[in-house]
């Protein structure tokens, strides 16, 4: 197993800043998942650890070893990227050992590299395949057979879920958790989807902007964010930021707690009944979900509760939460202690 580090790094085009001050530890065996909106450096961080990419300023250490100058074949990692990059004149065999034929690996270690990968990922009756006559999933698992036939003990993984069907989706996560695990890699993962972060990652590293915004585990990360992006970011719907006048909702006598710039919230968190009057403004139905919309002062409150409370737009409710699930930032967005 191994562990990865990246310090202090920075990379630049022009005038163009990707990513600013990048100080990570990965831990050796661990599922990292890099998360964040399109543009916020995730792509660009793992290219840089791949080697792909150089960082303009910064250390690169992979196992305690300098990789920063070194170019992708030194660095003892493996790939998968989103669009599989599978050879379609070439059989799932050749496509999963292509590397291994390159590096002039002798040909009996090849064959039992393939056997036990393909044996691994379910892969063994569709060697002969061609990737045309596979399914997504099946082109994604000889994807991820290239990667895991090359026995490094690094693993990178550029969005290689996005191309499948929710349902096929949710399967493969399962699918590369348990294969993490069972196999002690070293992963890092690039998604901007939250639920693939939060079901999978022992640490989520949230990007904004090019910065790390928050790093840690997907319970701390969802109890205790960092920031308003933090907040926001994490959850179904999202936490609720209401604006503050001091230790009361803005345009109400709704009391906060204490004073803030923003008192958060999770929809989950409030529940019907209790002394916080409010204005049912819109509804949505999900089933075993009800989403309320309502209005508490001159802010808007997202309420999740039980789908088969009876309720219509234009309600008048009583609404309540525990004092312990109050989350207050200041007016940078940092969160107060």
């Amino acid at each position: 197993m191994s562990s990865i580090q990246l310090v202090d790094v920075g990379k630049h085009w022009g005038e163009t800043v990707a990513l600013e001050d990048i100080r990570l530890e990965i831990a050796s065996g661990s599922f990292c998942v890099l998360l964040g909106p399109s543009g916020c450096g995730k792509s660009t961080t793992l290219r840089i650890i791949a080697g792909l990419e150089t960082a303009s300023r910064g250390r690169v250490l992979i196992d305690g070893r300098d990789v920063t100058n070194l170019p992708p074949a030194q660095r003892n990692i493996s790939m998968v990227f989103q669009n599989y990059a599978l050879f379609p004149h070439l059989s799932v065999a050749d496509n999963i050992t292509f590397g291994l034929s390159v590096r002039k690996v002798p040909a009996a270690e090849i064959a039992r590299r393939l056997a036990d990968t393909a044996g691994l990922l379910g892969l063994a009756h569709l060697l002969e395949r061609k990737p045309s006559q596979l399914s997504g999933g099946q082109q994604q698992r000889v994807a991820l057979g290239r990667a895991l036939v090359a026995q490094a003990k690094v693993c990178l993984m550029d969005e290689p879920l996005s191309n499948l069907d929710a349902q096929l989706r949710q399967e493969m996560r399962t699918e590369l958790r348990q294969l993490q695990q069972q196999l002690g890699l070293t992963v890092v993962y690039v998604t901007h989807d939250q639920a693939e972060a939060m079901s999978m990652a022992d640490q989520v590293v949230l990007l904004n902007r090019g910065r790390i915004e928050q790093a840690a585990a997907p319970r701390a990360l969802y109890a205790r964010p960092a920031t308003t992006f933090a907040a926001t970011f994490i959850g179904t719907p999202a936490m609720n930021l209401l604006r503050l006048d001091g230790d009361r909702v803005a345009g109400s006598s709704v009391a906060a707690g204490r004073a803030a710039h923003w008192l958060g919230i999770r929809p989950e968190e409030v529940a019907l009944g209790g002394a916080v009057p409010a204005a049912v403004r819109s509804i949505e139905y999900l089933g075993a979900d009800l989403i309320l919309h309502c209005s508490v002062g001159s802010e808007t409150l997202t309420v999740r509760t039980a789908g088969q409370a009876e309720l219509a737009a234009g309600s008048q409710v009583m609404l309540q939460w525990p004092a312990a699930s109050a989350h207050h930032f200041d007016a940078a967005g940092q969160r107060l202690p």
